[in-house]
């Protein structure tokens, strides 16, 4: 992991969008830092695409995506929001692709979106619901996210948000899910299991195709992706701009696949010193 100022001028004036994790890279203890929200909408504002691809569920993305004026929540300056580590996302298809481009999608235009039909989506989640309690009968100390009531294609067991689970214990989870066909990955927070073939990678090439109609292995070199954790590897290994930010050092030893930059900055700030970087080459 070189440092982010080793990121050469060309290739960040080459760039015109970005995918990012959500924990632990845009928010600090839970909740967005203002310097990462304001990057957001600097980066949007300066013509770039920007879509956060997260494991957290998509209920509970929905405030973020439409705006909550209840509890003073805007919505975020982006593209999409894309949920459940790539399975849906809120978004306006029909904008993108009518080549529409505001600011960011007005929340009544925003639609839910799935990479799984209706019937695929029921089925997978009542074999969840069987292995999730599997694991809370079969690992001491597991406990459900408390954000799984917004949960519809995968579920998470929490391993240090609100409870901990040591190393040992959050390896058991993962290989029951695995024993039960399901793919498990690790976020800073959450161990998140699913059915199906899709994850942050597959998200992100299905965002791309559904908004922009465009393939973005075609263009890979052209978007960049920044993240904080084991989850995130895949990603790392696949993007030839990729960014930690520094709190990914916790994970260093654990990662096969580790960005090629790494931020002075930890979360939202490591956030906004990427920003800062790709919005200083596009003057």
């Amino acid at each position: 992991m070189r440092p982010l100022v080793d990121w050469p001028l060309e290739d960040r004036r080459n760039i015109f969008g970005v995918f990012t994790d959500i924990d632990d890279t845009l928010t600090t203890e839970g909740a967005i830092t203002p310097d990462a929200l304001q990057a957001l909408a600097q980066l949007k504002a300066a013509g770039l695409h920007v879509i956060p691809i997260t494991g957290r569920p998509i209920g509970w993305s929905e405030p973020f995506a439409r705006g909550d004026a209840a509890r003073g929540i805007a919505p975020w300056p982006v593209n999409a929001i894309v949920a459940e580590n790539g399975a849906a996302a809120f978004a306006n298809k029909d904008l993108y692709k009518n080549r529409l481009q505001p600011s960011y999608p007005l929340p009544e235009q925003l639609s839910k979106l799935y990479q799984q039909d209706a019937a695929t989506r029921a089925s997978n989640y009542a074999r969840m619901q069987a292995v999730a309690r599997r694991i809370l009968r079969e690992v001491p100390g597991a406990a459900l996210s408390q954000d799984s009531a917004g949960r519809e294609t995968d579920i998470a067991i929490d391993h240090s948000e609100f409870s901990h689970l040591p190393p040992a214990l959050i390896a058991q989870a993962v290989a029951i899910m695995q024993s039960e066909g399901m793919t498990a990955t690790v976020s800073s927070i959450h161990i998140n299991g699913w059915y199906g073939a899709h994850n942050k990678l597959e998200g992100a090439r299905w965002i791309v195709r559904e908004l922009f109609d465009r393939d973005l292995d075609a263009e890979l070199d052209r978007w960049v992706y920044v993240g904080d954790s084991t989850n995130d590897q895949l990603m790392f290994a696949h993007f030839p701009h990729s960014v930690g930010v520094a709190n990914i050092r916790r994970f260093e030893h654990e990662l096969t696949h580790k960005p090629r930059y790494i931020t002075q900055g930890l979360r939202g700030a490591g956030f906004a010193e990427v920003a800062r970087a790709i919005l200083r080459a596009q003057d």
